[in-house]
């Protein structure tokens, strides 16, 4: 009788083994497990792509018909393979899924680290256009009036119709002093030439300003490569020299957005042991970023981030985190809506991929992508506002900062 009750735990013991081992097998291999009762079902589901050989003979005899039959022979052949990729790349359809010659590729580590040769904005693609996500401050792109939203429909003689982000990158940058003509349409209004004078621009991407009764204003503009050591030095220097400190405004509007660590980083100084974001991957396997650190403003009495249209990514991760975790107060206009993560690879030739490998959600597990975050406190800025140079969605989180 013994005996056969340990039979029966070995076996139970051995299934037990089986499933864990077997599930770990599978899930690595990119298989999602679904089981249901009444009735009881199992079922699998393989995310990854089926094995087997594809023919490419028709790629190298298009490569070669190029290389001897085309008009204006010699032809560059690493151009040409730049552009096999580029199109291979950009057939997922994922605007953010992208391939980066080098120079394209230079150009971008340098605009995460602050500096760069260009006209100072970030390009995206919406609904089939070209657009600006975001003018960066003081970049010619903001003093020649774009906004974010703006459509690009022409770089100098070229349509943008079908273009790709990289592709429009690079016909925009160029070297400072350089020039570059855009025909820009704001809504539905009629299209416009915009003349623009490229420049080196370099931007610290995290500012402040003490605005009086206790209230802490601290301007992100992007979140690149210096923003946590940036952020950590405005921190300390509030922290210092504030000796009365109520409020703190974020003002993450016109942000584009950039590493997502930042957002964790900075989420760290509000509050502990919370998620700033969900990661969720292809299998559907959903992975939660934590703050650890007590963080210097985590007993601030009121919390505001101003977001609008050109507020994406890591922005939205921000507002949302600081929103569902302690209540912040998000003011302005509904933001972008970019809701998905890339992982960037550098190749030896100077070269990159960006690939989409996973969605983000807020802590509360909502998608933001393509819908953007509602503010709880909706101020547009109309056209009286920019003629008199007058901040009124600023002014609104002052205002509200003062009745804490």
């Amino acid at each position: 009788m013994k005996f056969k009750k340990f039979q029966n735990t070995l076996i139970i013991f051995l299934i037990a083994v089986g499933f864990f081992y077997g599930g770990y097998y599978f899930g690595k291999r990119g298989f999602v497990f679904e089981v249901r009762k009444n009735p009881p079902e199992i079922k699998i589901t393989n995310k990854l792509p089926p094995k087997g050989e594809l023919d490419f003979s028709l790629f190298w005899e298009v490569w070669d018909m190029l290389n001897t039959t085309y008009l204006e022979r010699p032809i560059d052949q690493k151009a040409m393979m730049y552009g096999a990729i580029s199109g291979m790349v950009s057939s997922l359809g994922d605007p953010y899924t992208t391939f980066l010659p080098p120079e394209i590729n230079k150009s971008f580590m340098d605009s995460m680290g602050g500096k760069y040769e260009g006209i100072g904005a970030e390009l995206g693609l919406k609904d089939d256009f070209l657009v600006i996500v975001a003018p960066l401050d003081g970049s010619p792109a903001k003093k020649a009036g774009l906004k974010a939203g703006d459509k690009i429909l022409q770089i100098d003689d070229k349509s943008t119709a079908g273009m790709d982000v990289s592709e429009a990158v690079s016909l925009i940058r160029g070297s400072s002093g350089t020039q570059v003509k855009l025909v820009i349409q704001t809504g539905t209004g009629d299209p416009r030439d915009v003349d623009l004078t490229r420049g080196v621009i370099t931007v610290s991407s995290v500012t402040w300003e003490d605005k009086g009764d206790g209230t802490a204003y601290i301007r992100i503009s992007r979140f690149g490569t210096e923003t946590n050591r940036e952020w950590d030095k405005v921190a300390s220097e509030i922290n210092v020299k504030m000796n009365e400190l109520d409020a703190v405004i974020i003002d993450v509007r016109g942000n584009p957005g950039g590493y997502l660590d930042s957002a964790v980083h900075i989420s760290e100084d509000f509050f502990r042991g919370k998620p700033v974001l969900v990661e969720e991957l292809s299998t559907g396997e959903k992975i939660p970023f934590k703050t650890s650190k007590v963080g210097i403003f985590k007993d601030i009495p009121g919390v505001f981030v101003l977001i609008d249209q050109g507020s994406a990514s890591a922005s939205e991760i921000l507002a949302a985190a600081l929103r569902d975790n302690i209540g912040a107060k998000i003011i302005g206009m509904k933001s972008f809506g970019k809701g998905t993560i890339q992982d960037a690879k550098d190749f030896k030739d100077g070269s990159g991929l960006h690939v989409t490998i996973a969605k983000w959600l807020t802590p509360k597990e909502e998608w933001v992508h393509k819908n953007g975050l509602e503010p709880d406190v909706t101020v547009e800025v109309t056209e009286e506002d920019l003629d008199n140079s007058i901040d009124a969605q600023l002014n609104k989180a002052l205002e509200m900062a003062k009745e804490i």
